[in-house]
């Protein structure tokens, strides 16, 4: 099976989808985009008003910022693959709860296993949680492991972990643009070795 029917069988069952409440007040399951064969995967936490209603992630606010940080080290958006750990937006955007990313989870393990990249990018809170941990190490708060660089074996081989704040903090404190482009030219510079 090629990377593409992988990826097509996963988006089929994530808009079938009903093991938690989430998919009652979805109007699109947002499944992830992009190159599916990416060294960089990002992964956001669930998908918000925007991505709800066109059913992609990131593409409110938060995801122009994205593509602003993208740019400023020279990648383009279709040249990495963005998910979320939930694939339908919570009411209200509020935070996930616990069951429904135990519920959710294994679309995002399953994606990550057909794209395999080389590094991941944990945005936020819950994504850094469940990628960290997944991974064997101590989850701590996102302001203290933004940008760090950690890295691990997967079925696929070594992958490097950065975690970083998710861009809609951006939106509602434009101080944290500059920690994010920070972040970004560390990614760029492990992307260099």
């Amino acid at each position: 099976m090629t990377k593409k029917d992988e990826i097509t069988k996963i988006n089929t069952l994530i808009s079938k989808c009903k093991k938690c409440d989430l998919w009652k007040s979805r109007r699109h399951p947002v499944a992830g985009s992009g190159s599916l064969d990416a060294e960089i995967f990002f992964i956001g936490e669930a998908p918000g008003r925007n991505e709800d209603i066109q059913g992609e992630p990131f593409v409110g606010k938060a995801g122009k910022i994205l593509d602003e940080l993208l740019a400023s080290i020279n990648i383009k958006r279709d040249e990495v693959y963005i998910s979320n750990i939930l694939k339908c937006r919570p009411p209200n955007n509020r935070d996930p709860f616990k069951h429904e990313i135990q519920q959710c989870k294994p679309f995002l393990d399953k994606q990550l296993e057909v794209i395999k990249p080389k590094l991941i990018i944990p945005l936020g809170n819950f994504a850094t949680s469940y990628i960290l941990e997944k991974n064997g190490f101590k989850h701590e708060n996102i302001g203290q492991v933004h940008g760090k660089l950690f890295t691990t074996h997967t079925i696929y081989g070594e992958t490097k972990i950065i975690p970083m704040y998710h861009p809609a903090v951006a939106v509602y404190n434009p101080n944290y643009k500059k920690l994010l482009l920070k972040d970004m030219a560390s990614l760029k510079k492990t992307l260099s070795y």
